[in-house]
This record gives C-alpha cells, structure tokens and sequence, in this order.
C-alpha cells in the first residue's frame, strides 16, 4: 500500500521525505562545489546523515503506528525511541560542530559537547525507564497507543538553550553576523514547532533540525561558483585533490600563469575571462576551473571521461596561442597529472611554482616523474633551510663554513680568507651555494646562514688565534637582505664580541646595491659598523651595475674585482689597460684591491703589474673546510 494511501492523524510523512530530499540536494552541492574536508565539516556529513535516519525512522514509527495490533508492538517502541535519539543525536553532533568551529580548545571551554552527551545519555534512559513503568508512551492492551508523559519539548529545549548559550558565551571566536544568522535559524525552528504544536501536527518536526545545516553549509561551507568565469576558489582544489586521492581518480591539471595579473592583482580583462571560461566548455568533459590567486587559475579533468586528452589539450594550446598573439599577455604553462607522491595539496602549487621558476615566459611546460624528483630534492632544501631558520642555532652542524685562502702580496703569506657557505645534509650530503642560495633568498633564509657562518667564523678565527696562527682577518659575504635586517648591527657586534676575538679579524664582503633605499642602509649600516674595527669589502667589482660615485660614498676599504675582469684584461691591451687604471686609481685613493679568480701563474703576473694587493684563486687554493686553514696560515 503506497503511503499515500494510509491516513495518518495528525502526521504527513511529506516532512520526512522532504528531509531527506533536501540533504541529497546538499550532497549533490557538496560534491559539485569540492568543499575542503576539515573536521568540521566532516562533524557536518554526520549532522546530515543522522537527519536522513531520524527521517527514516519516523516515517517506520508512523506507518507501524497505523498498524497497530498487526504486527509485534516492540516495533512501534524502537522506531519511536530511535527517531528521538537520532533527533537529539543530531544536536549533539551540532553542539561539537559549533565547538570545533570557535575553536573551543582550552581547558573548561569544551565542556559544552560534554554537557550534551551527558544530557543526551540522561533523556535516553529516562525515556526508556518512562516508558518501562508505563508513565511515558506505552501501548494499552487494547492497542492505543498513550503519549503519557512527554519530555520531548524539554528535552528539545535543553539542547537549544545549551547551543545558545555556547555561541554567546564565546561569541567573540567567530564572525558576529554568522553568529546571528545561526541564532535566526534557531528562533525559525522554535516557532516552527510551536505552529506545529498548536495545530496537533508532527509532520515536520524533523524538517525544523534542517534549518540550522541549511545555515551551517551557506555560511561556513558555501563555495559559490564565479558566475563570469565558473572557477572554484583554492579550497574547493585541495577538496579535488583529496577527492581524487581517495578514490585514485587520475586527473589532468593544467595551471595558467600570468604575473602582470599576480602582481596588480587585477581581475582578468572580460575578453580573456571568455576565452578561458570556453576552454574548459568545449575540450573537456567533467572540468573544473579553479582561481588560486588573481594571477593563477589551474583546470583539473578526469582522465577516464577524457580518454583523447592529449589530443584536445594540443587542440586547446593551439588556440589559447592565437589569442595570446591578440592580447600579448605573458603567460607560464604548466601541464601535470596528479600523483600518489604529492600527498597535500599544498604540494601541487609548490610543485607548479618550482617547474615556473625554470621555464621562461610565454612558455608550457609538462611535467613528468624526473621533474617530481628534482622537486622533491628541491623541497627536502626547502624543509631544512626552514628547520635551520626555526631553531636558530649558531653551531648548526649542516651549516658548514669552507674558506678559500688569499695571498697577501704585502707581507708574502697568507694571513687572510674568505670565508664560504656550504650545506651538509643528511639525504643530499653536500649541497653547494648555487644549489641553495636562490632558495634561501627566495623563501628569506638567507639571514639566517649568513649568521651561522659569521658564528662559526669568529670561533675557528679564537681557535687559530689561540694555537698561535697569524690571522689578519677571514671576510663573510652579506646580502642586501642580510643588511635590511633591522637587528644586522647588533647580531654582528653580538656575535664578534661573543667570540672574544678583535673587531678587525672579521671583515664583511657585501655586493653594491642599485637600489636607492638599499644605498642608504648599507651606507649607514657599514659607517656605523666600521667605527667597531670591521673592514669592509666591496664584492664582485665588474658584474652589473657599478657607479664610482656611490663607491666614493661608502667607506669600503677593499675593493675585489671580478674574475671577468681578470679574462678581460688577457683579451687585448686596451682591456687589460683599462683595468689596471681603475686598479691603479682605488690604489690612488688608499683602497687594497683584491684580484680574484686567479687561477695560474700567468694571472698573478699580470694582477701583481695591475696594482694587486691581494691575490685569490684556484692558483693557491680551491675552497677548504675552515679548519684547514692551519695547512696555509703560518704561526706569528
């Protein structure tokens, strides 16, 4: 017999069926809409599912009800005492919901969920016990079945009072408007029930616990769809990405960059945002696009529904090529699947923006296994240089410190180094600087080592100077970035004067700066420095931007000239001229300069005729551990 045919007093199960029509239409948006899997929404899921149960079970308590007498009466007792468990089951689950989402950690402040089981296990028994004594619902022996007792509205109420009360009691934890809208929901379902009641009705009883997860997904879970461009936002990716993990779907991802939008953070033109939004509409099937960021949009496909994904994929480039002829915009392509070795989605735009930081503009890139090995070594510096940055030990034992010796044409020994950064790790072994220094310059871990090299520095310079070596001073290279630091000066002065060694046995090598706010730091930072005793070099004279008159402004005294200029000067007689006038004019001006790269006998007569003060290279020495320097530096 359909339902439709049994006449209920007092109860349609059109309330129920519209329950469990509405959480379906929210697992079809959930699933459309990739919401990222937190803990709480996860809490969410179980709200719903609950919900469909107590759903369910109404409708068997009332259709077993109807029949009263036809079948065995224990039926009646357990769908009717299972519907109001799975109803009070949901506001508990509402209550642990709300209090993951103000993020109720501390002690005593989540007491709240605790208070909820308790009264959820009390009404429980005393619904039970109610109804085993006969006071509560029972069934006389001429099957009528008798409300008795009835501590549902209670029941109800304690645990509405309860979610009340621990949303003001910590209402400062969470957005006040979303607050409110969840409280409006509330007052919704309590007027609900109370038209109900006053009409004798029990039809949608369970349709009022809806209102508050209709609430629940809009303001905490919603993930709307860019109406322009159909993207998604980041989190909606990583729930893609989970999605995809969990049920080994092999996708296609496809990231497109352009930095002039990254930068600006401007929305695409209209022109372009069609062009894109038709991508994804006529060459894949089951597509998402999602915008990471103003400049980034990624479109994920299923490879199973687009078995010929290579062949549209070059059908799309080819024309996404043409409109870049139309709209000039620079651009970075890169083509991926996903894989099982990217386990956070995190990883996939690290991934994609390490591949971007080797390819050149208006490039595409596609990725294979070889690229994810590269990146994976590439991320172990990372995690590292991070650790090392974190736990701020000066004596960190992967930061090593080799020295090259220099030639001191003055006193005819070497008495002076150069003090170079090394790593050495645990599944690399050792790292050299072209390797990890645009890292750490990239992610501002650069600091960081520098200090660590100045550290150990000054503690083998105490070493040397104590077993009797003659150490004029070992130089440390520092960035522009190390200088900006605003601490510089006093990590430095801290440093040295911790070591217990001179101010002048260390000297700082920094590379001159185009950059007029950077000018004036290094100038004020170098001047107050220098009145400590620290010499200064200017590093890498001949590369890039060089100005005379800002080098007159700073209080260098040792000015190194690059290795080119030291193969330029061997190309003709007017190179080699013009570098020994400059070398000739910082002489002049009471500078020492310092020829590096030297690298046979034919270099060092021509840097010691080109007014040479000091001499380095492979010619003496390639760079050493620190603590060889005794096999160079003679005891005084």
């Amino acid at each position: 017999m359909p339902l439709s045919d049994l006449n209920f007093v007092g109860y349609s199960p059109v309330g129920d069926i519209v329950v469990m029509m509405i959480v379906s239409i929210f697992l079809i948006l959930i699933r459309a809409a990739y919401i990222k899997p937190t803990r709480e929404f996860r809490v969410f899921k179980w709200i719903l599912f609950v919900l469909v149960l107590a759903a369910i079970t109404d409708i068997l308590y009332h259709i077993f009800d109807y029949f009263i007498g036809q079948y065995p009466n224990i039926f009646i007792y357990l769908f009717r005492y299972l519907y109001h468990s799975f109803l009070f089951l949901d506001l508990v689950l509402y209550t642990v919901y709300l209090e993951y989402t103000m993020q109720l950690n501390g002690r005593g402040e989540r007491i709240y969920s605790k208070i909820a089981f308790l009264g959820f296990a009390v009404f429980s028994v005393l619904d039970l016990v109610l109804t085993f004594v006969g006071v509560g619902f029972h069934i006389t022996k001429d099957n009528t079945a008798v409300t008795g007792a009835n501590f549902f509205p209670v029941e109800y109420l304690f645990f509405v009072l309860l979610l009340l009360f621990s949303m003001m009691r910590y209402k400062q934890r969470i957005y006040r408007p979303i607050i409110w809208a969840f409280v409006a929901t509330i007052f919704f379902a309590l007027f609900a029930m109370y038209i109900q009641g006053i009409h004798h009705q029990q039809s949608f009883t369970t349709v009022t616990f809806v209102f508050p997860a209709v609430a629940v997904l809009y303001l905490l879970h919603a993930n709307p769809y860019d109406p322009e461009m159909g993207t998604l936002r980041t989190d909606s990716f990583e729930a893609a990405l989970h999605n995809a993990k969990n049920t080994r779907t092999r996708l296609i991802i496809m990231s497109l960059f352009m930095h002039e939008f990254e930068q600006s953070g401007r929305k695409y033109p209209k022109e372009i945002r069609d062009t894109i939004r038709s991508y994804s509409e006529n060459f894949f099937k089951n597509t998402t696009v999602f915008q990471i960021s103003s400049g980034r949009m990624i479109l994920v496909a299923d490879v199973a529904s687009n078995p010929d994904y290579a062949e549209e994929t070059t059908k799309m480039l080819g024309i996404f090529k043409e409109h870049y002829q139309i709209y000039r915009q620079d651009y970075k392509i890169v083509i991926m699947q996903n894989y099982d070795a990217l386990s956070e989605p995190d990883d996939y735009i690290s991934f994609i923006q390490y591949i971007e930081g080797r390819m050149f503009e208006n490039e595409i890139s596609y990725v294979d296994e070889k690229s994810l090995d590269k990146f994976f070594s590439h991320k172990y510096i990372v995690d590292e240089l991070a650790d090392i940055s974190e736990k701020h030990d000066l004596y960190d034992d992967r930061v090593v410190v080799y020295c090259q010796p220099v030639y001191n044409l003055q006193t005819g020994k070497f008495d002076t180094a150069e003090a170079l950064m090394r790593l050495r790790l645990e599944k690399t072994g050792m790292v050299y600087p072209d390797r990890f220094i645009p890292i750490a310059e990239t992610h501002n871990y650069v600091h960081m080592l520098s200090i660590i090299i100045l550290a150990k520095t000054c503690r083998q310079i105490k070493k040397l100077m104590d077993e009797g070596y003659d150490v004029k001073r070992i130089s440390v290279n520092f960035s522009i970035m190390d200088v900006r630091e605003k601490t510089f000066e006093d990590s430095v002065k801290g440093i040295i004067e911790e070591s217990g060694i001179p101010y002048d046995k260390i000297a700082i090598e920094i590379t001159e700066s185009q950059n007029e706010k950077d000018f004036s730091i290094v100038k004020e930072k170098i001047t107050e420095l220098k009145q400590s005793g620290i010499t200064f070099y200017l590093d890498d004279f001949g590369t890039g931007y060089s100005s005379f008159e800002r080098i007159m402004q700073l209080p260098f005294d040792i000015i190194k000239f690059d290795r080119s200029l030291v193969i330029a000067s061997n190309t003709s007689t007017k190179s080699k001229t013009m570098v020994s006038y400059m070398a000739h004019m910082f002489t002049d001006m009471n500078y020492s300069v310092l020829f590096e790269g030297v690298e046979d006998e034919k270099d060092e007569e021509r840097c010691i005729g080109m007014y040479a003060r000091y001499l380095q290279g492979y010619k003496y020495s390639k760079p050493i551990p620190i603590e060889e320097l005794t096999n160079y530096f003679v005891k005084a």
